[in-house]
């Protein structure tokens, strides 16, 4: 037995393990690949200490003596689908079955069986209710049962619908199957008529990612991703101004109402923490539930409130039923598919979802490559504006990061709303990490406001662990799954060959702030929207369709997970 303590959460967080790291990530690597004599089969248990991470991982496993050797190779055929070829010695050997309810999220747990010998390949299920979502868990080189001779693997076909979803176990370039999530679906729904209004929605970030790919300008970008979305059926392409600005007020409101309340001893629920991003929303969930949750923002994110105007505000202008409404959105990440899976934005009673499919910057790109598309090439077309006046549709980005400016945004309006202090440009100071910074106000000398941003799971990790020890000193922060942010998103195209990643975000970022800027409460639509729609500002109706609610994932008590 091995007994593990914990390393520094700067440098473990995600497998991104220091090479003298000796934390459970590299020592389990090596207890799961010791060779052990005789004949009888050895159980190896790992009793973790893991002050930091709280995640009890490794579970017992039985390992049955097997003649294997190392190294597999892997071969793409024409049609996409994945050939693995194997020589050695045959064998049989067990399906492995582990559970993901409070996994750590490490690169290795999932790993091949092999076999020396042609057999059926058994599908492989694996239930990702309460999973982490690590980097490397779902792959095509993974959880399958390999023979000795070429042959075809099967898909994976897992469940979005409670997924986390990290930045690399679902990939269009990996053996899994995502359905009712994918470009095919828009295609079969527009042949079928079963849709009597396609929409597709535009977030701004795969917009910059696909108008740097193809060296276009957002406008122009624009332009032409609704010309290509109309050639394949769409009914009306809409950028998300709208929705970006309705929830950016919402967050404003909420923040004022939990501050005030704060200042009368009602201080439990800051700080606020930003509601945008599903990867952490879904990761505070399943890890931390209670004692997390309450902080996080109610209002929806951007990509729900789109959800909402479209198969609410815009069905009822039209004369259509909900269900007939089928919503697309073009977003930067892979996230967004899950949060549009979750129930809370499934209308039941009409069996309509707010959004119906999402589609990812990369995917897009991915797809107009396969045709032999060249979207500086494809025939432009203005983006509609059902909203209001033609003269209001005027593309609008928001002052602070690529996120939306939550943080910039919602200091500014409280500066002025609480203080009375007009905020021109705020100095944020770098922490451990520019992925990690704060700002703060001050009256006498002490902070009346204390802000910050936290991008990437290691920061988000520290953050949390300051929070449950009731040592987080800020009011509100800004979280975002992804390092760099929402424009570095999971599932944004990628740089081309000799580009930097890091040289890649830092143009989209100069794009963004390149943008005409207004402040959401200066946006005309909204008042209409606010009077005529939702009642008010603070009516039900208005809470119904601009928040939502979480729900903390139970944890499987076992044996292994209680903490001794």
């Amino acid at each position: 037995a091995y007994l593990l303590g914990s390393c520094d959460a700067q440098d473990s967080i995600r497998g991104q393990c220091r090479s003298d790291c000796l934390c459970v990530h590299t020592l389990w690597q090596q207890v799961a690949t010791l060779e052990f004599p005789g004949d009888e089969p050895v159980l190896v248990f790992t009793l973790l200490v893991f002050p930091l991470h709280h995640k009890e991982c490794i579970k017992p496993v039985k390992i049955e003596k097997t003649e294997t050797g190392t190294g597999a190779r892997i071969k793409i055929q024409d049609d996409g689908s994945y050939v693995q070829l194997r020589e050695g010695r045959e064998h049989k050997l067990q399906k492995v079955e582990i559970s993901l309810s409070d996994c750590l999220a490490c690169s290795g747990c999932i790993t091949s069986a092999e076999s020396g010998r042609e057999h059926k390949l058994q599908k492989v299920e694996i239930s990702l209710s309460v999973c982490l979502a690590c980097s490397g868990c779902i792959t095509s080189a993974e959880s399958v049962l390999i023979s000795g001779r070429e042959h075809k693997l099967q898909k994976v076909e897992i469940s979005l619908s409670d997924c986390l979803a990290c930045s690399g176990c679902i990939t269009s370039a990996e053996s899994v199957l995502i359905t009712q999530q994918s470009h095919e679906e828009v295609i079969k729904t527009d042949q079928s008529g079963s849709a009597k209004l396609l929409v597709v929605s535009l977030s701004i970030q795969p917009v910059l990612s696909l108008a740097e790919r193809y060296d276009l300008t957002v406008d122009r970008a624009l332009q032409k991703l609704s010309g290509y979305f109309k050639k394949l059926g769409a009914d009306l392409v809409l950028d998300m101004n709208i929705a970006d600005d309705l929830s950016l007020l919402e967050n404003q409101r909420e923040f004022i109402e939990r501050y005030r309340a704060a200042q009368e001893g009602d201080g439990k629920h800051l700080p606020m923490l930003a509601s945008s991003c599903p990867g952490w929303v879904c990761y505070a969930e399943k890890t931390h539930g209670a004692a997390v949750l309450p902080h996080i923002s109610s209002a929806k994110s951007p990509q729900q409130v789109m959800g909402s105007l479209v198969k609410y505000y815009l069905a009822e202008q039209r004369g259509i039923s909900s269900e007939r409404v089928y919503h697309v959105t073009l977003m930067p990440c892979y996230d967004k598919k899950l949060e549009a899976s979750r129930e809370d934005f499934f209308n039941s009673q009409l069996g309509a979802r707010d959004v119906d499919c999402v589609i990812t910057a990369i995917e897009l790109e991915q797809l107009l490559r396969q045709e032999g598309v060249d979207l500086s090439l494809v025939d432009s077309a203005p983006l509609d504006y059902p909203w209001g006046p033609a003269g209001e549709n005027e593309l609008f980005g928001h002052r602070g990061s690529g996120s939306g400016g939550y943080a910039d945004h919602i200091f500014t309006f409280a500066a002025k709303e609480l203080f009375g202090d007009s905020v021109d440009q705020l100095q944020y100071k770098s922490l451990r990490n520019p992925d990690f910074r704060e700002v703060s106000l001050e009256r006498d000398g002490k902070p009346v406001l204390k802000f910050a941003i936290a991008n990437g799971f290691r920061n988000i990790q520290n953050l949390v662990q300051k929070l449950k020890r009731g040592k987080c000193p800020y009011d509100y922060v800004e979280v975002m799954a992804c390092p760099s942010g929402c424009l570095n998103g999971g599932a944004q195209v990628r740089p081309l060959d000799g580009v930097h990643s890091r040289e890649l975000t830092t143009r989209l970022e100069a794009a963004y702030s390149s943008l005409p800027q207004r402040a959401p409460e200066d946006n005309p639509t909204l008042e209409r929207l606010y009077s005529r729609w939702l009642a008010g500002p603070h009516s039900d109706k208005s809470r119904a369709m601009l928040h939502t609610t979480y729900h903390a994932v139970e944890k499987m008590n076992t044996a292994i997970t209680i903490k001794w």
